[in-house]
């Protein structure tokens, strides 16, 4: 119980970060220019995203908002599984754990967008001359560094034929 209390709170921590970054881009970025951090590298920009990255899906914030709950089911009843608890070296025994935080939150901070504005607020632009990677916000980090790191726990975690031996 104290496990899934951290967890929530966790949760909770991170969605509020999420959500004040994008008012406060709303507040200070909505109808401006970008302002460049880094010349050449980093802007921030206010980009109202009624998609997901690259320009996919535009328009279908409702399939995307079903999908993101789907998501989360799945998640949330294979996590064990998903998250290799019990499965990680004794050097990586936390990784589970921030990992399913930080999924939990980046899922739950853009399906809020999704469901009260009909779009997801984006404003970190990172780009290399004329090309533009996707505009993302805090969520997206939180998901991208769950990915990365459930790509590391699948890889670190023992085989089955290994841990039946």
């Amino acid at each position: 119980m104290i496990r899934f209390a951290i967890v929530l709170l966790s949760v909770a921590h991170l969605l509020l970060a999420d959500g004040i970054v994008k008012e406060l881009a709303a507040a200070n970025l909505k109808g401006a220019a970008a302002v460049p951090i880094i010349p050449g590298l980093f802007n921030l920009a206010y980009v109202e995203n009624r998609g997901c990255a690259w320009g996919l899906l535009q328009g279908k914030v409702w399939l995307l908002a079903v999908f993101a709950v789907v998501a989360l089911f799945f998640v949330i009843r294979y996590r064990k599984d998903v998250f290799c608890f019990g499965n990680t070296a004794a050097k990586l025994k936390f990784l589970p754990h921030v990992t399913e935080v930080l999924l939990y939150a980046g899922i739950l901070g853009n399906l809020a967008d999704r469901v009260f504005r009909g779009y997801v607020i984006d404003m970190f632009d990172f780009y290399f001359r004329a090309n533009h990677f996707p505009c993302f916000n805090l969520a997206d980090v939180y998901i991208s560094v769950a990915a990365g790191a459930m790509l590391l726990l699948s890889i670190t975690a023992p085989s089955k034929e290994s841990a039946s031996l």
